[in-house]
């Protein structure tokens, strides 16, 4: 019977993919009416870039974006602290690639489109409701720009993959609330320039309350350039007043730029690079506590409906790639059952709570705050001000947390078993 999945986003394109790959029919459900490559750039970190790999997708991921080269924090001083290689540099087998989270959407999209047929996903379908029968869960859907019914389908299972605002999620716990802010806003955007550093640099720089993050998610364009994501953030104090709930508004420069305006490094051109951007939009930075339980019966939670967290450490996407292949694998070993729903939350709420906790503590990036609290008028060396064992200690730590230690990860088999492929993998 046919697996319901809610979210045609990359957790849920994902699931599709895989459970394709193990010859379970699925069928994907997406509130809008149209994919486009909307968003920024994001990281995809070596353990997801494996499972992507996996999948017969990489040679897709080196044409649209960028192998990561090495991770570097820097002081607001532009001083630098700690720089460390990653992806193949760092001695994985697997690359970390910098894209942009619409185009790594879409080549989502058009492999399940591919792979699985067109009538596989279904746009303008919003979950409604469903409830639980003996056969499996029926599903009721609606198309939300009208609000007419979109039909009722009928599956095995229902896999919640519809984000932070996951309707599923609202119903299994229907008093939690908006998401939690904490009093940081992100202004994002993506400008072409001139490469910096090495070419394939992702750095950030600054503190816990100002800080810039930038890397490249392009090629060289004929022109030269490339195209640099860029993040801004900002923390204000709990009882500012700030527009929390709405997550695609136009930024508007002279409301963070000024911030940033001395921030010009040998090396970078902050405040070029943000007037220099074509679009530019604000987030805040918010995530939902941990929950206790995932799965009810025939339904369970996904990437961002089930653990959505802070964008550190470069691991959202990351982990919602690694929720949908954990659940495949233990599809394929316990069926299209409930037993296959709490073997995957077994495994997987408790590595992303703790995730999620140590990204509120600021994950990786903490090395930067102690800078800040040690040598605020900025230090000749790094480790007058923090030694190299601090600095290893933080790094290491959230590697293991996030589950990409580099020898563990390249000594580990594949999370779903290599089987007989079908055709078109």
């Amino acid at each position: 019977m046919t697996i319901l999945i809610a979210g045609g986003g990359i957790g849920g394109l994902t699931l599709a993919l895989s459970l394709h790959q193990i010859g379970i029919p699925c069928r994907i459900f997406e509130t809008v009416p149209e994919l486009k490559p909307l968003g920024v750039g994001i990281n995809v970190l070596p353990h997801a870039v494996r499972e992507l790999t996996e999948l017969g997708l990489l040679d897709k991921l080196d044409a649209a974006g960028v192998r990561t080269r090495e991770l570097s924090y820097y002081s607001k001083h532009g001083k630098p602290i700690w720089t460390e290689p990653r992806g193949l540099d760092a001695g994985y087998k697997w690359p970390q690639v910098s894209i942009h989270r619409g185009v790594l959407q879409q080549i989502l999209f058009d492999t399940v489109i591919e792979r699985l047929g067109r009538d596989s996903l279904l746009n303008s379908h919003h979950l409604a409701d469903f409830t639980e029968t003996s056969d499996g869960v029926s599903a009721r859907f609606i198309d939300k720009a009208t609000g007419q019914d979109a039909g009722t389908y009928e599956g095995a299972l229902l896999i919640a993959a519809d984000g932070i605002h996951s309707a599923v999620r609202a119903k299994l716990y229907p008093d939690e609330g908006a998401p939690i802010w904490n009093g940081r806003i992100l202004w994002r955007g993506v400008t072409e320039t001139t490469p910096f550093l090495s070419g394939r640099s992702m750095i950030m720089a600054g503190h816990e309350s100002l800080k810039f993050v930038c890397y490249p998610i392009s090629n060289p364009l004929p022109s030269g350039k490339v195209r640099v994501n860029w993040i801004a953030e900002r923390y204000f104090p709990p009882d500012h007043q700030w527009r929390r709930e709405d997550y695609n508004r136009a930024a508007k420069l002279d409301e963070f730029l000024p911030w940033f305006a001395d921030w010009r490094f040998d090396w970078l051109d902050v405040p070029s690079l943000i007037r220099n951007c074509e679009h530019a939009y604000e987030y805040p930075l918010v995530d939902r506590d941990p929950l206790d339980r995932w799965t009810f019966g025939k339904v369970t939670l996904l990437g961002d409906a089930a653990h959505p967290m802070y964008p550190i450490g470069s691991n959202g996407a990351s982990q919602a790639i690694l929720d949908a292949r954990v659940l495949t694998r233990e599809l394929l070993a316990h069926g299209t059952t409930p037993a296959a729903l709490a073997a995957y939350e077994a495994e997987r709420r408790p590595a992303t709570t703790e995730l999620v906790k140590l990204n509120r503590r600021n994950g990786p990036e903490q090395v930067m705050q102690l800078v800040e609290e040690r040598a605020p008028n900025g230090f000749g060396t790094v480790t007058d001000v923090l030694s190299r064992q601090e600095l290893e200690d933080v790094a290491n730590t959230y590697k293991r947390v996030a589950g990409f230690q580099v020898d563990a990860l390249n000594a580990k088999p594949p999370i779903v078993p290599r089987i007989e492929r079908r055709a078109g993998l």
